[in-house]
């Protein structure tokens, strides 16, 4: 199945999307609708699960898929995956889990979405200074920016791989690499990229991203990468039957992780999730992230002039492809946009309402791959 198809076929578009039929969403940057396939996977599990054991159902190795499927997603090693959502869970494992002295230092950004800000605050108790990145423009992270803020004390830099509110991704190969020649960690919050544009770790140290935007699957659900060469010094503070060796679910006198990514994986999964994510994982495999990135990129370029051409301020306008993305957030200098967010609700149309750290509102329009030019023509009538 390729997007032109889905396009270009509306029976199709709305058997594999059910909720096209019902309004225009546009809001994958928050939380996305079930596509009908995972829908699907979910039912047919929990209906198995009804007549036996959970987790006898789905077979011992069911995830091992849904694992290969995410490190393909971001150019990483299988062993380097481990299933655990939510994102804030991830982020907060791994500022948990890094080593720190007293005097070492973080940088992170005090506008990011709040789960890749207080993991990093709250290491203030354990005597780590916490620096924040000096940006020009909201979210507007450059290579520079970065430079200018870390010494021989930076320990760790986390950063979002793309604003959730202004949509401005960052280079990542390029910040990654220059903090790599300096022995510092790099960690990623790469929910807004993962599932719409190629998010390659390959200058990454951590990445946590959930599924339930991007990637098209369910709440709580996600992946968290580690870099294999870390997987010894890295010991988030959680333990269990699952990522400690217990054969036979007998106690052990000495504790041994397991190997791989899966010593992160503290106890029972979250199959339902597990089952949606693979299954969405399986979606876009099959549509191509290259081909989705594409598409994305497509719908900005003309979204932004003509929204520009109705009297709307469009955050980072001027982004080129490779800092662009599918977020795509506007505002008008005193015109209520909550009161026109709102307004399109009403009208079946689902946008986001966000607000940035002056309390400047704005509308966010973040269309998937789906999303069809007819839908937002809608949109900018409405506008």
């Amino acid at each position: 199945m390729e997007i032109d198809e889905i396009l270009s076929n509306e029976s199709l578009r709305q058997r594999e999307f059910p909720v096209v039929g019902r309004q225009i969403f546009l809001g994958h940057a928050g939380v996305a609708p079930l596509p009908a396939r995972v829908g699907k996977a979910i039912r047919e599990y929990s209906e198995m699960a009804t007549v036996g054991n959970q987790e006898a159902v789905i077979g011992a190795n069911r995830f091992e898929g849904t694992r290969r499927l995410a490190a393909r997603m971001i150019d990483a090693d299988p062993e380097e995956i481990a299933l655990l959502g939510p994102t804030s869970l991830a982020l907060s494992y791994i500022a948990s889990g890094v080593s720190f002295e007293p005097g070492d230092n973080v940088l992170v950004y005090f506008a990011d979405y709040p789960s890749n800000v207080y993991p990093w605050m709250a290491l203030q108790a354990r005597g780590v200074e916490v620096r924040f990145v000096q940006a020009s423009q909201l979210g507007r992270i450059g290579l520079e920016d970065v430079r200018a803020q870390v010494d021989g004390r930076t320990r760790l830099v986390a950063l979002a791989s793309c604003h959730f509110i202004s949509g401005w991704r960052i280079d990542l190969n390029g910040i990654g690499a220059f903090l790599r020649e300096r022995n510092i960690l790099f960690s990623v919050d790469g929910i807004q990229t993962v599932g719409a544009f190629p998010t390659a770790v390959t200058h990454v140290d951590f990445l946590a991203a959930d599924s339930h935007k991007w990637m098209l699957g369910p709440c709580g659900a996600g992946i968290l990468y580690v870099r294999k060469r870390l997987h010894e010094s890295f010991c988030p503070p959680v333990y269990g039957w699952h990522n400690i060796r217990s054969p036979d679910f007998v106690t052990q006198e000495k504790m041994t992780y397991r190997e791989g990514a899966k010593r992160y994986e503290v106890g029972t999964p979250n199959f339902l999730g597990q089952v949606g994510m693979q299954a969405a994982l399986e979606l876009l495999n099959e549509i191509g992230l290259d081909a989705i990135a594409k598409e994305l990129l497509r719908k900005r370029q003309w979204l932004v002039p003509a929204l520009r051409e109705k009297g709307y301020h469009v955050l980072q306008a001027d982004a080129p492809n490779d800092h662009g993305s599918g977020i795509v957030t506007f505002y008008k200098p005193g015109t209520d946009m909550g009161t026109i967010c709102e307004k399109m609700e009403r009208e079946s149309i689902f946008t986001s309402l966000r607000v940035d750290p002056e309390g400047n509102r704005y509308i966010r329009l973040s269309p998937h791959f789906y999303n069809t030019d007819d839908e937002l023509k809608q949109v900018l009538q409405q506008l």
